[in-house]
């Protein structure tokens, strides 16, 4: 059998992993989390939130995957013995089959994105019925650009993990970063911004122990980091046993919730900028209008208002978008080809064909099944799925496998780790803590 890969650098696991956890989620949902629960306050609970969650279930989804050197598959069954090892078996694919739905709904939207990419560039060309097309909800469009994306992530994904995976979210991450670095300092220029920098940034404490912004931190910090759709898991299996899983979950940890908060340094205030310019944001009630819609509808509204900067504006925020979406779909689309190889021996291009060939096929179906579809499978593999097998990731993590065998893995890259205060909060935590707070995103997802 051959050698496992590995990320060539530590930094190319934090690009990675990173760019996995930073996707659509960063940029459109928890800004629309924000505004829709208290902007400030949210910030702050969400905050807590990564901190209380995110980074414990990160750091032990990551030295499971290390630890077997494989998916969650392989990975998990290593962790048990006897008949508890089909019951393994069974977590690790409901992940990798979990990812692989999230994938044929993410291709779509997605693929939403590189048509209002091009709906400037139509625009200033003059082709005015191209780029209505190009924003025209019809299946004919939606069929041809989530062919578009799935070819784009079956490219870097076919490449390899050092020459496809990394060496892309090398590239992908900071070209994000710039993106959203300049697209927010110009918004922030425009009359109205500094209403809605002080509506994200100003907490109202009254707010801060109210029951929908608790609930909302909680679940966005849960899925903000891709917790218990196998990537994580995946990518910790490519990792060097030389490295420091605390430390380099927590460069990954920053630098997703660094992103998630530009992403709201830049949404919060368009939406005022909005306003400003006329456009219907939040309802009589306070409520914000269209947040499911928002980057399709108040934004674009949006950039109207701004004279010949609009092409630019529009033009560079939906590549923001393909950049941020892309460098999740190609470790959603690594998870079921990790299996294919593991399992089948197929050679990676075959299985990178073959896996986004079926994925995509889903992908089909539902866009010609949009109405009854779409919409079933998110909520599937999101508010059921993924909070599920999160929650047997965490008690396999914290009571089926050994607490000195943790140690070892941990200690591996991490020598003096036991001496710390890590150590000493992580093991129970995860046990105990984790668990509960897992339960009560499943609890609120599966109620509403």
């Amino acid at each position: 059998m051959n050698a496992r890969a590995q990320f060539s650098s530590k930094l190319g696991f934090v690009m990675a992993a990173a760019g996995s956890a930073i996707g659509v989620g960063n940029i459109w949902g928890f800004p629309t989390q924000a505004a829709s629960n208290g902007g400030g306050a949210f910030l702050l609970m969400y905050l807590l939130m990564i901190l209380l969650l995110g980074y414990p279930m990160l750091v032990a989804e990551i030295t499971i995957g290390r630890h077997g050197q494989a998916g969650p598959f392989h990975a998990l069954q290593k962790l048990t013995k006897g008949p508890g090892r089909a019951i393994a078996g069974l977590v690790g694919l409901a992940a990798v089959l979990t990812v692989s739905l999230i994938f044929t709904f993410y291709a779509i939207v997605s693929g939403w994105f590189i048509a209002y990419a091009l709906e400037p560039v139509a625009g200033l060309l003059g082709q005015d019925a191209a780029a209505t097309w190009l924003t025209g909800f019809s299946t004919a469009r939606n069929l041809v650009f989530t062919l578009a994306f799935a070819l784009l992530s079956l490219y870097v994904v076919s490449r390899g993990l050092e020459q496809g995976i990394e060496k892309w979210s090398s590239r992908l991450m900071p070209l994000l970063l710039l993106m959203l670095v300049l697209l927010t300092g110009y918004m922030l220029t425009q009359p109205g911004a500094g209403e809605g920098l002080k509506a994200y940034l100003v907490p109202d404490f009254s707010r801060v122990l109210n029951r929908d912004v608790l609930i909302g931190a909680l679940g966005q910090s849960f899925f903000s980091l891709s917790l218990g759709a196998a990537v994580m898991m995946l990518y910790g299996s490519y990792l060097s046993r030389r490295s420091s899983i605390p430390a380099l979950a927590a460069q990954v940890t920053l630098l997703d919730t660094s992103v998630a908060f530009l992403a709201g340094l830049l949404i919060l205030p368009a939406m005022y900028v909005a306003q400003h310019n006329g456009v219907a944001i939040f309802a009589e009630d306070g409520s914000l209008l269209s947040s499911d819609t928002l980057v399709f509808s108040v934004l674009p509204a949006l950039f109207e208002t701004m004279g010949q900067a609009q092409y630019l504006i529009a033009f560079a925020f939906f590549v923001l978008m393909i950049v941020a979406a892309l460098t999740s779909s190609i470790s959603m689309l690594e998870a079921p080809v990790s299996l294919a190889i593991e399992s089948t021996g197929l050679s990676r291009l075959k299985a990178t064909w073959l896996m986004t060939a079926l994925c995509t096929l889903v992908s089909v179906i539902i866009v010609f099944n949009f109405g009854s579809l779409f919409g079933l499978v998110i909520t599937l593999t999101t508010q059921y799925a993924q909070p599920l097998v999160s929650l047997c990731i965490t008690i396999y993590a914290g009571w089926v496998w050994q607490r000195n065998k943790v140690l070892a893995e941990l200690k591996s890259g991490c020598p003096d780790v036991e001496q710390g205060l890590f150590w000493k909060i992580w093991p129970w935590y995860v046990r105990f803590v984790c668990p509960v707070l897992v339960l009560v995103v499943i609890i609120q997802s599966i109620g509403g």
